[in-house]
């Protein structure tokens, strides 16, 4: 399809090869700056112009996002003022770009009349939408949404940029790993001190914009730190700040309180009333004075001793052995200096030496906390690891990498719709599946052989005889994206996760749905069946993991110990221990956690730490030696589980690692990445 760039085109999608709208006559451009090819309207900016999402064919079809501006009404203010903002967008995102959680600008240009601005495309759901999807957010729930943000804005702030508009609507959640983006820098300001002593334009949105902002034209950090308060406060009750000014100004504001479904916590309250605040000198004045009154206690907080809820508590961190008397006082002289605001760089460098000793001891915690683990854990050394071929064929993002239980077939699903087959010892493209309109987010091989399994953003399964290469059925039953998928050890059963926050259950031979299995509040991102067919494991982006009884269709606990979106989970071979991924961060450098379990008690085993992203996959090899970890930081490593050590990272992928899987023989490794490619890499022992 050609989509028409008239703003003003009530129809403009058109049947590929026409040059002229078949709606408004308009001719049509198949290329923007014989570069962007764009494909539809995500929004319409009011006659001044639409944003659309499109292809960039200089990297391989990759999807960006267009602003258009086709300015009206030539030489009137509203015009001129429009397009000095258009500029200064462009120019926010060329300096703030850099930051893996604002849009990066691509071009900026002039063509037939109109301003283009060409950015990067977060594949995700703004907080409105997703507030509207979810109904609630809950206290914890703000907490990290702060916690994700804050950091955003110190960013900007630190380089004399103000947002001046923060609302649900510019906060976009990653849909491969939950994080949060923010967007629509066209009202930025420069903050500086001309800004500060004039009067400007009033910019920003009724209700979520403060009063100097709204009524003097003024804007300071503290304005967009407003801003962030009335979000939370909207995604906390469910009503609209926007809504509220226009029956009362900002009277909301003072007894924000009366509209909360259940009180916060003491230490929430107090943020998020501060953040509030009408006056502005009463107002937190910086990202880091918030982060100081978060971060704290949440360090020094310990779960109510005594009480009994029904489920399982938080697993809490293993105690220090008595033999390191000098590393607790270390510690609790950190919380001292920590809590009467010796500076937060301080902090940031000690929790650095904190996580190393910590590190060193989890191997001598965890030998009491689980019998079933040998005293002296086999210690693995890899010979040679060589990357011996990289795959490309996807026209953008792999999303998912299978390989068949014989070793000779990879399978692989991307953002460009498609699935392809390929030999995994000459690395030539076997076949390619086509079938979907919209990406394929996972593909699973049964253990027999016989079947191949996708799913996609389109809320479909596909199952398809994998020697055919044919589609036998496609199942419906998800209302959301599809994005987990097992298949059981005798290849009879298939358990499906999806954003719709259900997993179903499904005869594989039949294609009938055996049953549904609620409970997760969110997303459910990753399954994982143990090898005797019994047990499930779920992770959700609900921050919890799930462990159900599979055959009878029930849960058995819920693990709690991670803080944050829960990507990945796998099993070991043996059944024994359940490995599992989340965005949760161990220390002031954002390094990113995975930890071992006891699948059968629950009962947290140890944490490994070394991803300085967000770890997006994991596979246990076909011997339960080494765990593969694949990270938005574009590095692999591999682990030994039984002692927590790190064996090994792989570098070369260019971006993020979304997938990885070993061979039934465990000497191969396969992983795929947002650069496109696939690489297999040869590990020996």
């Amino acid at each position: 399809m050609i989509c028409c760039l008239n703003p003003d085109c009530p129809n403009p999608l058109n049947p590929n090869g026409k040059k002229f709208c078949q709606s408004c006559s308009t001719p049509l451009v198949s290329l923007l700056r014989n570069r962007f090819r764009v494909i539809r309207v995500l929004s319409d900016e009011g006659g001044f112009g639409r944003t659309y999402l499109s292809e960039d064919v200089d990297k391989l079809n990759e999807r960006c996002v267009i602003k258009q501006l086709a300015p009206k009404f030539q030489g009137t203010w509203s015009q001129k003022k429009a397009m000095e903002l258009f500029a200064e967008e462009a120019q926010r995102l060329q300096d703030l770009g850099e930051h893996p959680q604002i849009p990066t600008l691509l071009a900026y240009f002039e063509q037939e009349g109109c301003l283009y601005l060409v950015q990067q495309f977060i594949n995700g759901e703004n907080l409105l939408k997703e507030l509207q999807q979810r109904k609630a957010y809950n206290a914890r729930d703000i907490q990290y949404i702060l916690l994700d943000l804050l950091p955003i804005l110190k960013f900007i702030h630190d380089r004399k940029v103000i947002h001046r508009d923060i609302k649900p609507e510019n906060i976009i959640r990653h849909k491969s790993d939950g994080r949060l983006s923010l967007i629509d820098f066209g009202s930025s300001k420069q903050f500086t001190a001309k800004v500060q002593q004039k009067a400007g334009t009033s910019i920003g949105s009724h209700g979520y914009s403060p009063l100097e902002q709204i009524r003097d034209g003024k804007a300071f950090p503290a304005s967009d730190l407003f801003g962030l308060g009335a979000t939370c406060f909207h995604l906390l009750t469910g009503n609209s700040p926007f809504q509220l000014w226009m029956e009362s100004g900002y009277a909301w504001v003072s007894n924000w309180r009366e509209y909360l479904r259940s009180p916060l916590n003491p230490e929430l309250d107090f943020v998020i009333d501060k953040l509030l605040k009408k006056d502005i000198q009463e107002r937190y004045q910086s990202a880091d004075e918030v982060l100081r009154d978060l971060t704290p206690k949440q360090f020094l907080a310990l779960p109510p001793a005594g009480k009994s809820s029904g489920k399982i508590p938080p697993t809490r961190a293993p105690s220090l052995p008595k033999s390191y008397p000098l590393l607790r006082i270390l510690i609790l002289i950190s919380a001292f200096i920590l809590l009467f605001g010796f500076g937060e760089s301080w902090y940031k460098h000690f929790r650095q030496i904190q996580t190393s000793l910590f590190s060193r001891l989890s191997q001598h915690n965890s030998l009491g906390k689980d019998e079933a683990l040998l005293s002296q854990p086999p210690k693995i050394t890899l010979g040679e690891v060589s990357l011996v071929n990289t795959l490309q064929g996807h026209e953008s993002s792999v999303l998912s990498v299978a390989i068949s239980p014989d070793g000779k077939t990879i399978a692989s699903s991307g953002d460009d719709s498609t699935i392809k087959l390929w030999n995994l010892t000459t690395g030539k493209q076997i076949s390619s599946l086509n079938g979907y309109s919209q990406q394929v987010n996972v593909v699973v091989i049964s253990p027999d052989g016989k079947t191949l399994v996708s799913g996609s953003n389109d809320n479909t399964i596909k199952i398809w005889n994998l020697a055919r290469r044919k589609l036998i059925r496609t199942l419906d039953g998800h209302s959301d994206s599809v994005h987990a998928l097992a298949i059981s050890a005798d290849s009879e059963t298939l358990v499906s996760g999806s954003d719709d926050n259900t997993i179903k259950v499904w005869d594989l031979a039949t294609g009938e749905q055996i049953r549904t299995l609620v409970g997760h509040t969110f997303w459910v991102r990753s399954v994982a069946i143990s090898p005797d067919g019994v047990i499930l494991a779920s992770g959700s982006f609900d921050k919890t993991i799930k462990i159900w009884n599979l055959t009878k269709g029930y849960s058995i606990r819920t693990l709690e110990g991670n803080s944050q979106t829960v990507t990945a989970v796998a099993i070991s071979p043996d059944g024994k221990t359940l490995a599992s991924a989340s965005r949760d961060v161990y220390d002031g450098q954002r390094l990113r956690t995975i930890k071992l379990w006891n699948l059968l008690t629950g009962k947290e085993i140890r944490t490994l730490v070394g991803h300085t992203n967000t770890v997006t996959s994991l596979a246990f090899s076909a011997d339960g030696k080494i765990i593969a970890s694949g990270s938005r930081d574009r590095a692999i490593k591999l682990w030994n589980p039984a002692t927590g050590e790190e064996i090994l990272t792989l570098t070369g992928h260019t971006n993020t690692v979304t997938s990885v899987t070993f061979s039934p023989d465990s000497k191969t490794l396969v992983s795929g990445s947002e650069d496109n490619t696939i690489k297999i890499w040869r590990l020996s022992q």
